[in-house]
């Protein structure tokens, strides 16, 4: 069964935009929230004796340094609390508060200055530039040999724009999870986002290599069309086999894996998911958009 992904390339390329735009429409209206390592601060994780509210909890705690404090009841009974940069003697004020209430049993204590924050924010962004950067200069430099009709530097655009594809549509759900839940990013969001533009440049460097093939073999005088068809066609299998194997492993981490890792794997999946569909539907319909016109001349 041949798949005419050229032919219906508007419905493809037409989903794929309507997700982008609903991505970045989330990201504008909520914003991401940053987790303590990306801005400093501390997160600490308590069990209290007694049955105890968030309510009652706030009101224990908020004398101590004259602050609010960020208070949210977890699943499995736990209480998850957000405070500023604390010193040690501040610590024990706010430790000294808790026993008020009952018995404490600390399980998870993270305490970042905001300097360290700072410079983790920066460190990412640079990361994740960087990466886009060197895949795009080794894309145009291993496919320089098939420049006509399509200039080589053309497929590592295409590649760039496809990994914003597939980055966008996790990250506008973590926006969306952000306001409905509360959910804050961190390193390991940032972590997860390379893992899905790795993941995703593979997929597509498959489709195009095999595009190359068949220019080199001297189909340059078919249709693009025809080489772009057999060229996804022949790799849809294996593209779709080997997302599989990986998104199986990701739904049984998923519901089985450590809780604290739930939106990190969520992320991989969502975006290997995307990334898939990307590189058979999107990012070559986007070649071929753009060498068509001149192939035509």
């Amino acid at each position: 069964m041949q798949f005419d992904v050229i032919g219906k390339r508007n419905y493809f390329l037409g989903f794929s935009g309507a997700l982008v735009l609903a991505s970045i429409v989330l990201v504008i209206l909520f914003g991401l929230r940053p987790g303590i390592d990306l801005t400093g601060g501390t997160q600490w994780q308590v069990r209290l004796g007694g049955n105890v509210m968030e309510e009652a909890l706030k009101n224990v705690l908020r004398p101590v340094q004259g602050m609010d404090v960020f208070v949210k009841k977890m699943d499995d009974g736990t209480f998850l609390l957000r405070l500023p940069h604390l010193e040690e003697g501040a610590r024990k004020a706010y430790l000294a508060a808790l026993q008020t209430l009952g018995t404490v049993d600390e399980k998870n204590y993270s305490n970042i200055g905001p300097t360290v924050g700072s410079e983790l924010q920066r460190k990412s962004l640079w990361a994740i530039g960087g990466v886009l950067v060197m895949i795009s200069l080794y894309i145009a430099w291993a496919f320089r040999k098939v420049s006509q009709p399509i200039q080589s530097w053309k497929y590592g655009i295409v590649t760039l724009v496809t990994l914003f594809h597939d980055v966008a549509i996790p990250t506008g759900l973590l926006a969306f999870l952000g306001w409905t839940h509360g959910i804050e990013i961190d390193t390991n969001f940032i972590v997860a986002l390379l893992v899905v533009m790795g993941f995703s440049v593979h997929d597509t460097i498959v489709v195009f290599d095999r595009i190359r093939e068949h220019l080199l073999r001297g189909q340059k005088r078919l249709p693009l069309v025809t080489v772009f068809n057999e060229s996804v066609n022949e790799t849809f299998t294996r593209s779709v086999n080997t997302s599989l194997t990986l998104i199986l492993v990701l739904i049984a981490l998923l519901f089985f894996g450590p809780a604290p890792l739930f939106y990190f794997v969520l992320t991989i999946l969502v975006g290997t998911i995307f990334g898939t569909y990307s590189s058979i539907f999107v990012a070559s319909p986007l070649l071929y958009l753009w060498g068509r016109e001149k192939q035509g001349k």
